[in-house]
């Protein structure tokens, strides 16, 4: 742990808006200690050279009579200085070091739980647990038009943040499924890129509940200010019952998949999901926005090949923005939202009238696995 600063608690405090946040984790705290320390380093240094420099230019001034002293350099002088500023750079080094051990720590957490980016939003998986879900942005499409006004949360708001326990060590995996992502929550001072096809990590141990909040910080496409982190913090008995619950809600959609549906319960399950996780991109009424995201309305493949739809949404088109829904979702979530893009708008009208039921993605999956 790095010593504390003792001006920084009294000069710059937590809520200031012209300093860094210092979190509630000791990480957190660590790095803004050091950051302090950094500071005043900085601050003394620049005192002093300023100071000589400003007390030159006044005592050896041209109307005082000053000439110009005639030698080439100092062999003391630049020994002197040389030291001096190698004990500078120890000084900040040693503490520096400290506090990037402790933060990158890569020993196993107690929790560990798997992130992934997604365009545009977060999936966490309980890896001890096997369950998981999406965290979207709960922004109202009304308020991001600016039709209604906007929320004390304004584009800072999920329908499912990530729960821990308090005094718990977390460990985060963290990766991408599309593009380059960048899961930051600074409360924790956690910022770590999810890049495709490798898994950075990261961890926290907060010592008390509360909602904290992040964001994405790389650039990863139209819809990057759409992706917001929500992490609650719960104390363990309350975090234990949550989990229980997702166990038993995801044990529940499992066993969805051999019920025989009907074409409304997935029209209504389908749109629901549509709304949520397609409407960004293929809009709501199914135009899309050509020639990236292709319209679903009037789409010869929704009219007429619910082979090669299922094929999409489970296997994703390889260069382009449609990624692979298989691993992500249910096989009831994929069946409703396929049904519903071939019944909805006027598709209804003018296709073929098939349905996909989740037994038909089981199917998929099983060829697929042969």
């Amino acid at each position: 742990m790095v010593m504390p600063v003792m001006f920084s608690s009294h000069v710059f405090s937590e809520d200031s808006d012209y300093n860094m946040k210092v979190g509630v984790t000791e990480v957190s705290q660590s790095i803004f200690e050091l950051h302090m320390l950094i500071f005043w380093i900085c601050v003394g240094i620049g005192v002093i050279v300023f100071s000589i420099m400003f007390w030159s230019l006044f005592k050896y001034r041209k109307s005082k009579g000053a000439v110009a002293a005639d030698f080439d350099d100092n062999l003391w002088l630049e020994i002197g200085w040389t030291v001096a500023a190698t004990v500078v750079l120890i000084w900040m080094a040693v503490p520096a070091t400290q506090v990037m051990v402790e933060a990158y720590d890569d020993a196993e957490g107690e929790i560990n739980i798997l992130i992934t980016g997604h365009q545009w939003k977060w999936h966490y998986e309980y890896l001890e647990d096997e369950v998981g879900f999406f965290s979207n942005l709960a922004t109202s499409q009304e308020q991001i038009n600016g039709e209604v006004p906007k929320g004390e949360f304004y584009l800072r708001e999920v329908d499912e943040p990530l729960v821990i326990p308090t005094n718990t060590r977390i460990r985060f995996l963290i990766t991408g499924n599309d593009v380059i992502h960048s899961w930051w929550v600074p409360d924790f001072a956690v910022k770590q890129d999810a890049i495709p096809g490798f898994i950075n990590t990261a961890w926290t141990n907060v010592p008390e509940p509360g909602i904290f909040r992040g964001a994405c910080t790389e650039l990863c496409g139209i819809k990057h200010a759409f992706m917001p982190v929500v992490v609650r913090a719960v104390e363990r008995e309350e975090f234990d019952a949550y989990i229980a619950e997702k166990v038993t809600l995801a044990e529940a959609e499992r066993l969805l998949t051999s019920k025989n549906w009907t074409k409304e319960e997935l029209m209504e399950r389908g749109e629901s999901f549509y709304a949520t996780n397609c409407s960004a991109c293929h809009q709501a009424g199914g135009q899309g926005i050509p020639p990236v995201f292709p319209a679903l309305d009037g789409s010869q493949i929704a009219l007429s090949d619910s082979a090669r739809h299922i094929q999409i949404l489970m296997e994703g088109v390889q260069g382009s923005a449609m990624a692979a829904f298989g691993e992500s979702y249910s096989e009831v979530d994929i069946a409703s939202v396929i049904t519903y893009t071939r019944q909805a708008w006027s598709n209804g009208k003018n296709g073929d009238g098939v349905i996909v039921t989740p037994k038909d993605i089981v199917d998929y999956k099983n060829r697929i696995d042969l």
